[in-house]
């Protein structure tokens, strides 16, 4: 199996991304789905998004709806649009806004709700790193640890979309399309949350490393390590973010603008 450390990603978040909607095709829902596309990564600053009419046909609303959706990401300050032949919705630099955003989505998920989806999420992680140990070859694992290398040197934005990438790949590599779909869908969801770790250096060392060690694991075969090292880092991070969600309720507004490792350290 051969991928690009920069390709990779992207395309699969994106079918996620664009996966219908149907009858709940609300805009807020439409907006939220734009949002969980820019913090993967799956389009990235200064990038076009799709037209109205595909983002509709795609998402399965109207282009109404898809118009309202991206005046609230203009007004977030996500995207900005351009007129003349060359025109459209492109992605802005967004860091901050992105992270209010998702701050925002913490807040606003329960408690229960959070921590069912990493439930949701290890399961499906689990089971692709399982198969990913049975069926992976030393070449597909190649893949892997090239894009991990040198990684943790990287910027925050450009390390998670590395790591995303690594997470992906590694999935598909148990070679269950179902289960590939399912861990694809859960990462689109999950991954703007986890991202709110990353101002934490020391978080992101601690999740580089449970990548790395699920790769050596997978390389070894050992089913039982890689799926324990799996679950171990699913729930760590959930953890976090229940602890966080905590603390953001608690200081009330005023913990939307600021950093969450300021947060966690009661600065």
């Amino acid at each position: 199996m051969t991928t690009s450390t920069t390709g990779f990603a992207p395309n699969r978040l994106r079918s996620a991304a664009f996966a219908p909607i149907g009858d709940e095709g609300r805009v807020e829902l439409v907006e939220v789905r734009l949002v969980q596309a820019i913090s993967t990564g799956a389009f990235t600053e200064g990038e076009r998004l799709p037209s109205e009419n595909e983002l509709a046909r795609h998402l399965g609303v109207s282009v109404d709806t898809v118009r309202e959706a991206l005046g609230l990401l203009r007004g977030e300050g996500l995207i900005e649009t351009r007129r003349g032949r060359h025109g459209g919705s492109f992605v802005r630099t967004t860091a901050g806004a992105v992270e209010a955003f998702n701050t925002r989505s913490l807040m606003e998920m329960s408690r229960l709700a959070l921590a069912d989806l990493g439930v949701q999420y290890e399961i499906i992680s689990a089971g692709c790193a399982e198969y990913a140990s049975r069926r992976a070859t030393t070449e597909d694992l190649d893949v892997v640890e090239r894009i991990l290398q040198d990684a943790l040197d990287l910027p925050r934005t450009a390390w998670r979309q590395r790591i995303t990438a690594a997470q992906l790949e590694l999935a598909a590599l148990s070679q269950s399309v179902r289960l590939t779909a399912d861990h694809v869908r859960l990462q689109t969801e999950f991954t703007p949350l986890l991202a709110l770790q990353d101002a934490d250096i020391r978080q992101r060392q601690v999740t580089h490393e449970q990548v790395l060690a699920q790769l050596d694991a997978t390389r070894r075969g050992d089913i039982a390590r890689v799926t324990a090292v799996v679950r171990e880092g699913i729930r760590g991070s959930v953890r976090w973010l229940i602890a966080y969600r905590s603390e953001l309720i608690a200081r009330g507004s005023e913990a939307h603008s600021q950093d969450p490792f300021s947060i966690r350290n009661g600065d």
